[in-house]
């Protein structure tokens, strides 16, 4: 009976398991997006700090999640194509970037396992955030992805209000990512925080201990 000469490690051979929690929320005049940065393959962490949010244009994110591979091919090509646009007429909308991550996760979803929340700023519409799963392209006020998002549904639902400020906004995303890092294994780390607004994209890590803290010590 032959054997392989190089077998293939345990690791390599058990189902890739993926695991994240991304957020992104509309408040009066902008939109906030989050993710925390654990990158995970099987049971091991191969990066506790890679940030999932990925620019596509000057005010214009996505949150990555799913197969980390396959989101940053996502992000890379849409981004691309909205350089080309540019060159062409104005700064793209953001129902168009998002138009643009849904064509392409619709029409090769049999080969690739991503989730991408889509969401910026721009002239006609102000703040808008996008779900674009399997194809699918809906408008919402706030959005939840990836494993820790089955954590805090109670959480998003009860506290997200319309109209909310900035500043409240980045709070509820920040305290979201908090409480789905403390109950799902395969989030954690720090969390990216970026804010969009008419004036540009500001970027933010808040480390660990810089997370607020639901309990008492």
């Amino acid at each position: 009976m032959s054997e392989e000469l190089f077998p293939e490690p345990e690791w390599l051979s058990e189902e890739v398991k993926t695991g994240t929690t991304i957020i992104a929320v509309t408040f009066d005049g902008g939109v906030v997006l989050g993710s925390d940065s654990r990158v995970s393959a099987g049971e091991s962490v191969v990066n506790r700090v890679m940030n999932k949010l990925s620019p596509l244009h000057d005010k214009i994110y996505c949150a990555l999640s799913g197969s980390a591979a396959d989101a940053q091919t996502i992000a890379e090509i849409v981004n691309y194509q909205l350089d080309c646009i540019k060159h062409e007429e104005d700064d793209p909308l953001v129902c168009s970037a998002a138009t643009l991550v849904k064509n392409i996760s619709y029409k090769y979803k049999e080969e690739l396992s991503a989730h991408l929340i889509v969401a910026g700023w721009d002239r006609k519409k102000g703040g808008q955030v996008y779900a674009t799963l399997n194809g699918l392209l809906s408008r919402q006020p706030f959005a939840i992805g990836g494993s820790g998002s089955f954590y805090i549904n109670g959480f998003v639902d009860a506290e997200y209000r319309k109209n909310m400020t900035k500043r409240e906004s980045q709070e509820f995303v920040v305290n979201a990512l908090t409480l789905a890092m403390g109950r799902d294994g395969s989030s954690g780390g720090v969390a990216y925080v970026v804010t969009i607004d008419k004036d540009g994209a500001e970027e933010k890590c808040v480390l660990g201990n810089e997370l607020p803290k639901f309990f008492d010590e």
